[in-house]
């Protein structure tokens, strides 16, 4: 749900979120907020009460537009506020969600929404993390691709999902293709060995490296350290 479809819509016909679609595997609406609005000008936004910069999106048109969509077709879809007051979205989420039998993606706009829309919606409020987008609608389609890519047969290799950082609690290692030697750097031996055992264990000293350089919080969660 935006005030801008046009972008969205492009966004959709796009890699993977293009495949679920082609495949069966997902499928989209998307679904203009100021066609729930009422009047001839169809106003979405308002000042603030109290004073204080921009204006905030009514509650009428947004929880109008979810209600009719969970009186649809989306009765049992988790309703999700894409907002930089919600908590940080993360890979356990895309799991669970992936899951679900639907999503209802609800993008922001200007200084925010009303507080009665998350009152009665019960929404789950998500950020994308500490930094402020004009709107919602790039969070919410990077939600919706997180998730996506997570259902079966999306993916051409399902081992790639599982592979991916996050999925264990640590970031993803280093990876490598052809050439085996570019500008003097050389792919680690162990890589062409054919050795499976020894791959795999290279690659989770690898990964638990570069979590612990990068993510150390990631790593102290994973090991309890």
């Amino acid at each position: 749900m935006t005030l801008f479809p046009e972008g969205v819509q492009a966004f959709l016909g796009l890699a993977v979120l293009k495949i679920a679609s082609e495949k069966g595997l997902a499928s989209f609406e998307v679904i203009n907020i100021r066609d729930s609005a009422k009047g001839r000008h169809r106003q979405v936004d308002d000042r603030p009460f109290g004073g204080g910069p921009g204006m905030l999106l009514m509650p009428g048109p947004v929880v109008e537009a979810v209600e009719n969509v969970r009186a649809g077709h989306a009765k049992e879809a988790v309703t999700i506020l894409l907002t930089p007051q919600g908590r940080p979205f993360h890979q356990r989420m895309a799991e669970e969600w992936a899951r679900k039998p639907g999503l209802i993606l609800v993008a922001g706009r200007y200084e925010g929404f009303d507080e009665r829309i998350v009152n009665i919606l019960d929404p789950v409020e998500v950020s994308l993390g500490d930094f402020v987008l004009a709107g919602g609608e790039l969070a919410a389609l990077a939600v919706a691709e997180a998730v996506v890519r997570l259902l079966p047969g999306v993916l051409g290799d399902e081992e790639s999902a599982r592979r991916d950082s996050f999925q264990d609690g640590l970031l993803e290692g280093p990876q490598y293709t052809r050439p085996r030697s570019f500008r003097g750097l050389e792919v680690p031996d162990v890589l062409l060995s054919g050795n499976h055992e020894e791959i795999a264990a290279w690659r989770l000293r690898a990964a638990q490296a570069r979590t612990r350089s990068r993510r150390g919080d990631l790593f102290k969660e994973e090991t309890g350290a």
